[in-house]
């Protein structure tokens, strides 16, 4: 369970979720902080000069009157701000008979700790004598005679630094529930897409597993909404298609083989069983029983050849001649190969040469090519039929036609005919266009089809005249 797909890719979800959800938590909490706190000390900084300022333009005016100089209502401006507020006396000589006495909590310097200024606003922490936690404060001059006058005290506005620890605990409980909540939404949405995107590779993983075990007929449900997934799919779905195509046709193939191996064979064992037993006595008729023999030994030889020859191609071991080749002479040889079949079946064989041009390749395999296609156009070409090898050369390429009158090769046909093993009767071997094919890329060339059903087929080799190397 723990290894499979469907646990591992929301857990990793999740996980990928989680870290950067807290990450991003603890990054907003430390931004927070030092935007509350900096918040924190404006606030006090300006209470501080407000009211720093305020109180000197009471006791300015305390002291043009004669007066005893003004008192803050320290408790109900407490109330008011929410902060605390302390007094540094200072106390110059010149104000020895001036009565001071504000109405705040006087602290001394030593109380504060901290060196304060006589000239500037300033912020600081410390913790007042008689408590047991640290304030957050801004202390500011009290001066008579504005900015450039004496400074007689100090006004201190303080605030706990708890009361921001609170607010800073409260925003983490929010953001908690906020990254549960956010983590459980995240989860169902992450278990809902990775059933979605499991569902078709676990029916991948089974279709495999029933491939594997060598079954061809699979159904592997269809992916909606296309993607990498639905590829797969489909490109895996032509690869089971391909697999059962290729096991039928290396069934049509054994049988085929066997079938073209037992003919011959049959026939050398009935004659060599004839002449070694006595039983053919006339010179004239073991002769004649000799080269049935020999003739059905030739067409092992090209079964096995033919064999032979689509196992090196394919594994790209195949040799390849360079020479000059009389391509006139060439057709002329592959043309009277079968012009005893063509008299015999009433064909009509035409050979049209434009010219005799001289290529550089391998003369065997392009007679190879050429007898392959002539074989081929015979073999399904009926009786009275019309079949015709043409000639001709242009732009530095030469053209071998082999055109028939055959049924004619429908167009999904078309690329299953040069499979090996493939045929459309299921008679022979199925080795002669995929070998012609083969031999003709290995050349340099290719080979085109026409065909038209129920009026026939054109067979188009196309070689350089010169091979690339």
């Amino acid at each position: 369970m723990l290894n499979s797909l469907r646990f591992r890719l929301p857990a990793l979800f999740l996980a990928g979720i989680a870290l950067a959800g807290l990450f991003t938590s603890l990054i907003a909490l430390r931004l927070f902080q030092d935007f509350t706190r900096n918040e924190s000390q404006q606030e006090l900084r300006q209470e501080a000069r407000g009211l720093a300022d305020l109180y000197a333009e009471w006791a300015v005016r305390a002291l043009d009157e004669d007066k005893a100089a003004p008192t803050f209502a320290a408790s109900k401006l407490e109330a008011a701000t929410g902060d605390r507020l302390f007094e540094v006396v200072l106390a110059p000589s010149f104000l020895d008979d001036f009565d001071q006495d504000s109405g705040l909590r006087r602290l001394s310097r030593a109380d504060v700790g901290v060196a304060l200024s006589t000239d500037r606003i300033m912020s600081f922490e410390f913790e007042p004598p008689g408590e047991d936690r640290t304030y957050l404060a801004a202390a500011y001059p009290i001066k008579l005679g504005g900015q450039k006058g004496v400074t007689f005290s100090i006004l201190i506005v303080a605030k706990p630094k708890a009361e921001l620890r609170e607010t800073w605990i409260r925003l983490l409980t929010r953001l908690a529930i906020a990254f549960l909540v956010g983590l459980v939404i995240v989860g169902v949405l992450a278990l809902y897409l990775s059933r979605r995107i499991t569902k078709p590779v676990l029916a991948l993983s089974k279709a495999m597993d029933q491939v594997a075990a060598g079954r061809r007929d699979v159904d592997v449900p269809p992916v909606r909404g296309g993607g990498e997934i639905a590829h797969l799919t489909e490109r895996f779905r032509e690869m089971t298609t391909r697999l059962a195509e290729a096991e039928e046709l290396e069934r049509n193939f054994l049988m085929s083989v066997s079938h073209e191996l037992r003919t011959p064979l049959t026939a050398i064992r009935g004659h060599v069983a004839a002449l070694r037993e006595g039983v053919v006595t006339d010179p004239e008729a073991a002769e004649e029983s000799l080269e049935i023999i020999a003739a059905e030994a030739e067409r092992l030889g090209r079964l096995v050849g033919d064999v032979l020859d689509l196992a090196k191609l394919d594994a790209h071991r195949f040799t390849v001649l360079t020479e000059e080749v009389d391509m006139g002479r060439l057709l002329e040889r592959a043309y009277s190969t079968f012009s005893e079949e063509a008299r015999n079946r009433g064909i009509e064989y035409t050979q049209e040469l434009d010219g005799a041009p001289v290529i550089v390749s391998d003369g065997d395999r392009v007679l190879q090519i050429i007898s392959n296609l002539l074989s081929n156009a015979f073999r399904w070409t009926p009786d009275g039929g019309r079949i015709d090898l043409e000639l001709s050369s242009a732009n530095g390429t030469v053209t071998v036609d082999i055109a028939d009158t055959g049924p004619g090769i429908g167009s999904e046909e078309r690329e299953r005919i040069f499979r090996p093993f493939w045929s459309l009767d299921g008679r022979g071997t199925g080795l002669g266009l995929p070998i012609a094919r083969e031999l003709a890329m290995a050349l340099g060339g290719r080979i085109e089809l026409e065909s038209e059903v129920g009026k026939g087929s054109r067979f188009r080799l196309v070689l350089p005249k010169r091979r690339l190397r």
